[in-house]
């Protein structure tokens, strides 16, 4: 039953983040070829331009509010938040709805301005707003295609950037961690662990059984780091000790506890405020000799416990974490998917590997870039030589290969930069807007300055210039004089 719960909600997931894109896409394709036949009239001049111009207006007051609202460093949550993304994504929405009849109004407005050009380049210009009702549409594709590949990068790269900001190992670099299991479970994730990875030393870290007050203390020394570990105290055995300060010579000893932090103090005792009654009563109080030692992370700090001295105070332990110090052994991915499957279910198996950047918003982008190509190539192909504007060049040039080569390629880069270039720009718009409520910080949790990102101009004008002369190049090396 939750398998298939699990199945219709990647599926709804699916629909809401591809399905409303593409039906958006396919009513701005379809308002440009609802525009395409050619209009000289003044009144179908300024048609194309409010058809587009509306909803992209409307689109972009939606996208503004959404990041006004959001551009604070604080904890959004509930319905207004959710009401407010959600006006944002559909401002995303209506910008590419009226990209259509706009790529079609720039079309038009280029056949009216072609007086100074170059033959061949007002020739082409002007054979592709005279075929509106075929270049329009595919124009349209590719204007889409580039836009929501440049909006989907811009946000992705964001989020990449807060993600990172946010992101709190769980473990040393190359760790491995298994926890999550039952006490009645230990035996047997022991026994899975020795088995999977066979001679790795494994360090072991404890819990208390009862729930009545513990808490150690260090006395005479301001320590403000160890406030901010969780849980403070660290209970476990020598392997232990050596997993968290990364030295193997650090002295254990079965009575005395070690301050890991990161702080140069000096550390001679610990007092362990204890009640095992779970009643409220009176504390009792029991002071140990301590030393510091230095972390081998920065999260590995905190007040560690040799078992003995907790078991001393009446406390039954059991296993919370095995451990394997990368030090000593360095855990691979296939090791530890063997790992987890041999534990099925009973356990977490963890291993730390960093923040690992998402990476399949690449090939969302790669496919939205071809669909844009394969826009750009069905718009200006096919008709270079065989065109009016074609036959008027060979009368005019006398047949030259050269300037049907130069027409063709003139008109396939024109039209495919007007999709690509308005594509940018709406995609920057877009991209750049979405990405303040989608990195807000949401929930009761402590909340993360937004990081700032490098937003990826450079691929965003490579992708502008290079698709154009892309298929400037293809649609002139493949003319044909006929």
């Amino acid at each position: 039953m939750s398998d298939t719960i699990f199945a219709v909600g990647e599926a709804t997931l699916l629909v809401m983040f591809l399905g409303v894109p593409a039906a958006f896409v396919c009513g701005s394709v379809l308002l440009a070829a609802c525009s395409g036949p050619p209009g000289r009239s003044t009144r179908g001049y300024r048609h194309h331009l409010v058809r587009g111009a509306v909803p992209a207006a409307i689109g972009g007051v939606a996208l503004a509010f959404g990041a006004w609202s959001t551009h604070e460093d604080a904890s959004y949550d509930g319905f207004g938040f959710f009401a407010i993304t959600l006006a944002a994504l559909l401002g995303g929405h209506l910008v590419l709805l009226g990209l259509g009849p706009l790529t079609s109004w720039i079309l038009e407005v280029l056949g009216r301005r072609t007086g100074r050009l170059p033959l061949p380049m007002r020739l082409a210009v002007r054979d592709l707003a005279d075929d509106r009702a075929r270049t329009a549409p595919a124009l349209a594709t590719t204007t889409n295609a580039t836009a929501l590949a440049i909006a989907v990068m811009i946000c992705a790269v964001a989020l990449t950037a807060q993600h990172r900001a946010e992101y709190h190992p769980r473990a040393r670099s190359g760790a491995l961690v298994v926890n999550t299991f039952t006490a009645e479970d230990a035996a047997a994730v022991w026994a899975a662990v020795r088995r999977g990875l066979s001679g790795a030393p494994v360090a072991q870290s404890f819990r208390q059984r009862e729930y009545g007050i513990f808490r150690p203390d260090v006395e005479n020394v301001d320590l403000p780091d160890l406030e901010q570990v969780h849980p403070a105290e660290i209970i476990g055995d020598r392997a232990l000790l050596r997993y968290l300060t990364g030295d193997p010579s650090t002295p254990y000893d079965e009575g005395t506890a070690v301050v890991v932090t990161s702080d140069h103090v000096a550390v001679d005792k610990v007092t362990i405020e204890y009640d095992l009654s779970e009643h409220g009563g009176p504390s009792a109080t029991k002071t140990i000799p301590a030393i510091a030692a230095a972390p081998a992370a920065p999260h590995t700090q905190g007040i560690f416990l040799p078992a003995k001295v907790v078991r001393d105070l009446g406390y039954h332990l059991e296993p919370e974490e095995l451990i394997i110090d990368p030090s000593l052994h360095r855990t691979s991915e296939s090791e530890r998917e063997r790992l987890e499957d041999d534990l099925d279910d009973v356990a977490d198996v963890y291993l730390e590997q960093g923040f690992q950047p998402p990476t399949g918003w690449r090939v969302f982008v790669g496919a939205a870039l071809a669909v844009a190509l394969a826009g750009a190539v069905a718009a200006t192909g096919g008709t270079a030589a065989g065109g009016r504007a074609g036959r008027v060049l060979l009368r005019v040039r006398g047949g030259s290969t050269a300037s049907l080569r130069w027409f063709a390629a003139s008109r396939a880069g024109l039209g495919a930069a007007c999709g690509t270039v308005l594509g940018a720009v709406a995609g920057c718009a877009v991209g750049l807007s979405l990405a303040w409520p989608l990195t807000a910080a949401t929930g009761d949790w402590e909340v993360v300055p937004r990081a700032g990102f490098d937003t990826p101009w450079t691929t965003i004008a490579a992708l502008a210039c290079g698709l154009p002369v892309l298929v400037a190049i293809f649609a002139g090396l493949s003319v044909r004089r006929r």
